[in-house]
């Protein structure tokens, strides 16, 4: 089981109510079924478009199963950006 730092940006930010917390997890898909059990649809539906960094290294496509987390790590919840 790793331990490390959620951080969330924009809209997950807003909807997690919460710049960052802490993880306690195996995989990327455990940490984030953790972390939406405590919150509302709203946060799910963020997360569900959003893309995501452990120690600055795109998860990309990988099915969030496969992702094993580093202890100690950094998670980054990026959310659709718009703008130019």
């Amino acid at each position: 089981m790793a331990k490390g730092t959620m951080r969330y940006w924009a809209a997950a930010k807003a909807a997690a109510g919460t710049h960052e917390e802490p993880y306690e997890a195996v995989t990327l898909a455990e940490a984030l079924a953790e972390a939406s059990a405590a919150r509302d649809e709203e946060f799910a539906r963020v997360v569900r478009r959003s893309s995501f960094l452990i120690d600055g290294n795109p998860v990309g496509s990988r099915p969030h199963e496969s992702v094993e987390l580093p202890d100690g790590g950094v998670v980054e919840v990026l959310p659709p950006f718009a703008g130019g």
